[in-house]
């Protein structure tokens, strides 16, 4: 299919919207975008499964997103758009592209959404035992669906000071996993290289199902790219992300995971029941480290709620003023999608009420569905920057403020990275179902999207 040269709607779908974020919102979304409850909490598992060679799979799993980063900064900062990739696709591989990734990502994020509040719900009720879980989902819901309501400078102060505890949880765990390992935090012994004697104790499938799992912890990564369009300066905003991805993974994800499987042996219980940062902080004899970590989980829960909410919101708000949605959906009052933010929170409660409703059933097929979204959407990132590229250097060079490393050939290397991970995914019995499921949802929507694209040529 030809590049479409129907630049408009692509370029007037921040138009409407403010651009109330400031920079100092835009670094720390990028700086917190990256930690998780994934990392700790869901870290344990892969653990468990590859030993200490799950420094390897989130390093590996960490070179591919600092690539599809890149990639999405070179685009981002050549077209800012509320649709980050979704524009991007449909720039460059037509309308039923944007159509697919967008709508993809749009689902994936609303049922992140209620995942992320019951999460968060069963946390306070361990605190409470007396009050019911929907409850707690319920006033979440309502708290962030209201503060994206309002504007979006209080999403980015949300984000800030949430981004702001997260990062600074993890530095302080860093700092005394350090201080451990050389021996010189009082009260601790350093347990040298006694927890890494044995590199791989699950074997190459061990080291499979870790690189799986780290794979799917990177998460969120791509809000920063929506969020810089309603920033001050988003091609400054998307730059300066960018550029610093590569030692927030390497610092966060990789160097955590270090001093974690340093003081802990892999196959403590612990790991997988408390988490292997209350493992870690029980093994260095700090107080409370459950509650502790609890309350650090909890707001990254909460953050992701937040961030989620707004991604679903201006992905929606961006596919409707490109044609590919209903228009009531795109109503902007305030410079805000306010009907775009209530339809998302709407969709993520209603996740919510079908855990508890039809756990067995409809709540798993639609986890499934959405398993393996975020591959999809990469895939759709790297070739779109291998089309659009070509012609940013031909048409206008002045908008490659950043340039991907070696273009093409670590574009082709992350295709290639990628692939790996859906053969992977086939061959585990865990997630063959979430890359079948995914793969169903995926064709669907791309054949609605090109049967879309068709009658509007026709008209």
């Amino acid at each position: 299919m030809p590049l479409t040269t129907v630049e408009t709607p692509a370029d007037s779908d921040g138009v409407s919207l403010s651009h109330g974020l400031k920079q100092r919102h835009l670094s720390m979304i990028a700086l917190g975008g990256v930690i998780g409850a994934g990392l700790f909490v869901g870290s344990g598992a892969g653990i468990a499964a590859a030993g200490p060679s799950i420094v390897i799979a989130y390093a590996l799993s960490g070179l591919l997103v600092m690539l599809v980063m890149r990639m999405l900064g070179e685009m981002s900062a050549a077209y800012p758009s509320s649709g980050s990739f979704s524009s991007h696709a449909e720039r460059a591989i037509g309308p039923w592209a944007g159509f697919t990734a967008g709508w993809a990502f749009w689902v994936l994020l609303c049922t992140a959404v209620g995942l992320e509040g019951i999460g968060a719900a069963q946390i306070v009720h361990g605190w409470l035992p007396g009050t019911p879980e929907w409850a707690w989902v319920a006033l979440f819901m309502v708290v962030f669906c209201g503060t994206n309501l309002a504007a979006v400078k209080n999403f980015g102060e949300f984000e800030f000071w949430f981004a702001a505890l997260k990062v600074g949880a993890i530095t302080l765990f860093l700092v005394l996993g350090v201080l451990a390992l050389a021996g010189v935090l009082p009260g601790t012994d350093s347990p040298g290289g006694s927890n890494l004697t044995e590199l791989m104790p699950g074997g190459g499938e061990g080291l499979v199902i870790g690189l799986l799992a780290s794979v799917f912890a990177y998460g969120g990564l791509e809000t920063v790219t929506i969020a810089a369009a309603e920033s001050q300066d988003p091609v400054r905003g998307v730059a300066r992300a960018v550029r610093t991805a590569m030692w927030r993974i390497a610092v966060f994800y990789v160097g955590s995971m270090a001093v974690v499987v340093a003081l802990v042996p892999w196959d403590s219980p612990q790991v997988v029941e408390d988490g292997p940062y209350v493992a870690a902080l029980d093994r260095l004899g700090i107080p409370g480290a459950g509650q502790l970590m609890n309350v650090v989980v909890l707001v990254a829960l909460l953050s992701a709620m937040n961030a989620n909410i707004y991604g679903a919101s201006r992905i929606g708000y961006s596919l409707v003023e490109r044609g590919q949605g209903p228009k009531w959906l795109g109503r902007v009052s305030g410079g805000v999608p306010r009907v775009a933010v209530l339809a998302s929170s709407v969709f993520g409660f209603l996740c919510v009420l079908l855990s508890y409703w039809r756990p067995d059933d409809v709540f798993a097929w639609l986890l499934n569905m959405i398993g393996a979204v975020i591959l999809v959407v990469w895939i759709f990132i790297a070739v779109s920057q291998l089309r659009l590229r070509r012609r940013l250097e031909r048409e206008t060079p002045e908008k490659l403020a950043v340039r991907m490393w070696a273009f093409p050939w670590l574009t082709w290397v992350a295709l290639a990275g990628m692939a790996a991970v859906f053969v992977l995914m086939a061959r585990e019995p865990d997630t063959r179902v979430q890359l079948y499921s995914t793969g169903a949802m995926t064709l669907a929507l791309a054949a609605v999207g090109y049967a879309w694209q068709r009658a509007r040529e026709r008209r």
